[in-house]
């Protein structure tokens, strides 16, 4: 079966000529010299005066209509002088026509060589214009017509141009004098010069010549055969698109045979070929309501290599030089496309960013295979390193899509360009005030459909407790801008593939309430119940912030059982870790203060009973609720919010609290009475062994320790790991170093210090413990 891919590069391959109808460009000069018999030298740019005398010299220009020559203002008003009273001169002027000729015919596509044969001096004062016509055969061998507008101050005049179907509009006015605009176009086109408006347009004519003059003389390119096949080629296309079961790619890209650098890629500097496929393209994709863009195509790919052979490897390790020649790449480990510099073929650059693609829209799919790399580089093993390559192709692509698919190409360049597409999308909504009828909405509509069709495909987190993001999730994005448009539908599908299914996390919870509060009520219900369920285990303080939220909110909590939701959440609350889980990635993060308290304000809300069963658990499981570290915290953070200190729960925790405080507070608090400290290390080494009876020696308040730099390190590392009661510095005398101890009363300080905050802490809990 031929796939779009491949029929559109079949086609595309047989225009192969270069060249247009027309060719336009700007060119550098050195301002030429000029004289007109009866005149003079004129100045160039035109000076007013000047342009005053030429008129009062020149004739006023007919046209041709048949075999006759007629003079008719209301057909042609401009004047002429003819080419025998024009002198041309200046050293450098030659060589400029020369250029300007060579770019014009290359532009028309004509490979032969080519003259130019000045044909007349034309000055267009205000008013003056031409309607349109076409050139008559004026020499042997004409084929077409050049025109170079000299220096000259005017506005309007512009020069319109039709071949077939197919129209250009070219303002060849240039406001710096060192530059010359030119444009040449075959005999057999229309064209006409628009209405001068004001100044003078100082315009001369050439003949382009085909020398010698045998044989047929050059055509405009035609591609109407091709333009056919490919507009219907297209249009199956995108009729195709419109079908549930399509397979086709959502855009076409087609790589050029030149090469272009980002600075100038654009479609009027298209060199042969590309030129031609390009004009045909252009009319072809409108007719079939495609968009076209001309793009930098980019590929990127890596991955491991390896040398060509052992022997070959070490002869080369004393070189200075590195063969890349003697690697060879062992697979693609990585590769990246992406589309990027984006031009419009009206010359406008296109906002699209770098986009990827892939490899099925490339027309034909293999059109990268037989190329060479425009960067390679291989790197050398090194360490644990293997070697590796690095290698990137670029090329210019036309790039094709169906405009009515245009939201599902944006689609294709991820979440990164479609969320920013989407949320001015949805501020230009809302401020425009209309309803879900306006075109802003449907688009956004649709849009949000192709995103979540294609939501990146994020496994549920199945681990332990984790804290909240502290950056807005891309979920949070999406759901706060269906919230805005107030799109029930897409929200329904939203929460159904993301939140219910265990894609949550806190970040979410103000656009979920929101969200469920545009929601039927047996519909919200059921999701709230699917969220908390779904993620209590993982998640109970984020589960219990949103069940704090949803009860604040009348419309949520007067028609939903929250209690009932939130037996989830106790059920979930985290025991102390199992004595299997003794890896690191096996382990729950450590329970904080702000988790019991935001279980707490949700539950005493809902259901104190609830609350207090809570209570009951975290007392329950001492290594994972510390009392100092998070429940004494928690309960004094409690105790300050008024709608929670006479709830049940809050006083069993404060008594609890209270109790262990009290504890502490009844312990016997006397400084050292001698130099004994705390000699229990837990490393058992000879040199932390020799630390340890200095610890436990009641009589020695200074020790000496000389040693190796490792050896010092490691006993400094004892001394803090285990929070001895020791100052030590090292006295740099003499080889090795001296570590020199003296013991201080540090963890009586401390205890004192702890005893004053468990007084004070004490004092703030009595006020709500019973």
């Amino acid at each position: 079966m031929v796939t779009i891919t491949t029929a559109l590069a079949k086609i595309l391959q047989k225009i192969q000529r270069p060249g247009d109808f027309y060719a336009s460009g700007v060119t550098e000069i050195f301002t030429p010299s000029l004289a007109v018999t009866g005149i003079g030298p004129i100045a160039l740019p035109l000076l007013p005066v000047q342009a005053e005398q030429l008129i009062a010299v020149a004739e006023q220009a007919p046209y041709g209509r048949g075999e006759e020559t007629l003079v008719d203002t209301q057909v042609r008003r401009t004047w002429q002088i003819e080419a025998a009273r024009v002198e041309l001169g200046g050293r450098h002027w030659q060589s400029a026509l020369d250029r300007i000729v060579k770019q014009a015919v290359t532009g028309l596509g004509v490979s032969q060589p080519v003259t130019a044969e000045l044909y007349k001096l034309l000055v267009y004062d205000a008013g003056s214009f031409f309607v349109s016509h076409r050139d008559t055969e004026k020499a042997p061998g004409m084929f077409a017509t050049l025109i170079i507008v000299l220096p000259s101050p005017y506005t309007g005049g512009e020069l319109r141009i039709q071949h077939g179907d197919r129209e250009a509009r070219l303002d060849l006015q240039r406001t710096d004098p060192s530059e010359v605009a030119f444009a040449a176009f075959y005999a057999d086109c229309l064209h006409e010069i628009l209405p001068i408006t004001s100044g003078w347009r100082l315009t001369l004519v050439y003949n382009l010549l085909l020398r010698p003059a045998k044989g047929r003389l050059p055509e405009p390119p035609s591609y109407q055969a091709e333009q056919a096949i490919i507009v219907k080629l297209l249009r199956d296309w995108t009729a195709a698109k419109n079908s549930p079961d399509d397979d086709s790619p959502e855009k076409l890209i087609y790589p050029l045979q030149h090469a272009y650098t980002p600075a100038a890629l654009a479609f009027d500097t298209l060199k042969g070929a590309d030129a031609a496929i390009a004009s045909a393209l252009i009319p072809a994709a409108e007719q079939a309501d495609c968009d076209l863009h001309l793009a930098l195509v980019s590929i990127k790919e890596s991955g491991p290599a390896e040398y060509e052979d052992y022997y070959s490897s070490r002869r080369r390790r004393g070189r200075s030089d590195h063969d890349e020649e003697s690697f060879e790449i062992v697979e693609v480990a990585d590769r990246t496309t992406t589309l990027s510099e984006w031009q419009r073929a009206d010359g406008k650059t296109a906002e699209l960013g770098e986009f990827p693609f892939e490899d099925n829209e490339l027309c034909p799919p293999d059109a990268f295979d037989k190329l060479k790399p425009d960067e390679q580089h291989f790197q050398e093993a090194t360490g644990n390193e293997g070697a590796s390559f690095e290698r990137t192709y670029r090329r210019a692509g036309l790039v094709l899509w169906p405009r009515t698919r245009w939201l599902a190409v944006l689609n294709g360049g991820g979440l990164s360009v479609t969320l920013p597409y989407l949320e001015e999308l949805t501020q230009d909504w809302v401020a425009s005030g209309a309803d879900c009828d306006a075109a802003q909405w449907r688009e956004a509509h649709e849009l949000t459909s192709h995103m979540l069709r294609t939501w990146p495909n994020i496994e549920p987190y199945e681990g332990p407790y984790i804290e909240q993001r502290s950056t807005a999730s891309i979920e949070t994005r999406m759901l706060t801008l269906l919230n805005q448009l107030r799109d029930s539908e897409r929200i329904t599908n939203f929460i159904s593939e993301t939140a219910a299914v265990g894609i949550y996390s806190e970040d979410q919870n103000v656009a979920l309430v929101e969200a469920l509060a545009l929601l039927p009520t047996a519909q919200a219900a059921d999701f709230l119940q699917c969220i908390v369920s779904r993620n209590a285990a993982r998640a109970p303080a984020a589960c219990s912030d949103l069940l704090v939220r949803c009860a604040a909110l009348p419309v949520i909590s007067s028609k939903m059982d929250l209690a009932a939701i939130a037996h989830s959440v106790v059920d979930a609350l985290p025991q102390d870790p199992a004595v299997s889980q003794q890896y690191s990635w096996q382990r729950r993060s450590p329970v904080r203060r702000d988790f019991v308290v935001t279980i707490l304000h949700a539950l005493n809300r809902i259901d104190p009973a609830l609350a207090q069963r809570a209570v009951v658990h975290m007392l329950a499981y001492p290594k994972t609720y510390d009392f100092d570290r998070v429940l004494v915290p928690a309960a004094l953070i409690v105790s300050q919010t008024a709608a929670d200190q006479e709830q049940p729960a809050s006083q069993q925790l404060a008594n609890a609290c209270l109790t262990h405080l009290h504890a502490r507070i009844a312990e016997d608090l006397q400084p050292p009475a001698n130099w004994y400290r705390d000699s229990t290390l837990r490393c058992q080494c000879g040199y932390c062994a020799e630390l340890s009876r200095f610890l436990a020696d009641p009589e020695q308040q200074m020790w000496t320790f000389k040693a190796i730099g490792g050896i010092r390190d490691h006993v400094e590392e004892s001394i803090r790991s285990n929070q001895c009661d020791l100052d030590y510095i090292t006295d740099k005398r003499g080889r090795p170093f001296t570590l020199v101890c003296s013991k201080n009363q540090a963890s009586y300080d401390r205890r004192v210090q702890q005893r004053q905050k468990d007084l004070k802490d004490a004092a703030q809990l009595k006020a709500i413990a019973i």
